[in-house]
């Protein structure tokens, strides 16, 4: 029997609990995912990466750079002695005799014209002026060789030595290889006594009157001995081989450059 003011329809019912659930609400879709934030991500995500790994990438330049500074510094202190010494095993020696550049024409003058003798202008200049003196207390002093050109320096190395069945460590204690004589610049020259021709580029040379004149003058006129007993290039005594020290150019070719000590005048 149905009770007056009550439905058919049970309680409970699905409809019952649909109905709790505003229309509005009930019927609006669950709404999709932006898509339109993916490419952002992506590029902004790009973007980061790639700072990253430009400044991996600088570190890393940095760490190598330095170390490659930091290497390069203590080079020079380790690997070449700044003095030669008598074992010649310095890089730039060839057979004892170091490198030298060819004097430019330009600065080349003649200092005896009958055997066209030449020496750079500066120590050609003083070289004249120590003849002069020397005459003055009756010493002649005679140029015997000059200002050499490295085709010259070829012929007398290699030539000579050949006729003289030398080999180049032989012609070497005799004759600086070509590009390695103190000739090419200039600034060297070879002297003889005008008084005993026979002892010309002999070492004999140490008896006569115009050696001892030399030891005892030519530092007045900027001028040493190349190559005295015992030096340090382990070259041959020749004490009729004499340069000249006396201006800023053959001061750094014969010293700063080479480290070299100043020669010792024997007694």
């Amino acid at each position: 029997m149905n009770k007056a003011g009550f439905s058919g329809k049970p309680q409970n019912s699905s409809n019952d609990l649909d109905d709790d659930i505003p229309v509005a609400v009930r019927d609006t879709p669950v709404a999709a995912p932006k898509i339109w934030l993916q490419p952002r991500i992506i590029f902004i995500g790009g973007i980061a990466g790639f700072v990253l790994l430009a400044l991996i990438s600088g570190f890393l330049f940095f760490v190598r750079a330095s170390k490659k500074t930091a290497d390069s510094q203590l080079l020079p202190a380790t690997s070449i002695p700044t003095t030669p010494t008598a074992s010649n095993n310095s890089s730039d020696t060839v057979l004892g005799h170091f490198p030298y550049p060819e004097a430019p024409e330009s600065e080349l003058v003649t200092i005896s014209a009958n055997r066209g003798i030449r020496m750079r202008k500066a120590a050609a200049q003083k070289f004249e002026e120590m003849v002069a003196a020397a005459r003055g207390s009756g010493i002649i002093l005679v140029p015997i060789s000059g200002f050499r050109s490295i085709k010259d320096q070829e012929q007398l190395f290699f030539a000579v030595g050949a006729q003289r069945n030398q080999t180049p460590a032989v012609r070497a204690a005799l004759s600086a290889p070509p590009g390695h004589s103190e000739h090419h610049t200039g600034y060297a020259v070879d002297v003889g006594d005008g008084a005993v021709p026979a002892t010309n580029l002999q070492i004999n040379f140490d008896n006569t009157k115009a050696y001892r004149w030399l030891q005892a003058n030519a530092a007045r006129f900027s001028f040493e001995m190349s190559f005295p007993k015992n030096n340090v290039q382990g070259v041959s005594y020749e004490p009729w081989h004499w340069r000249f020290v006396g201006d800023r150019d053959s001061l750094e070719m014969f010293y700063k450059a080479r480290n070299l000590k100043p020669a010792k005048i024997s007694p």
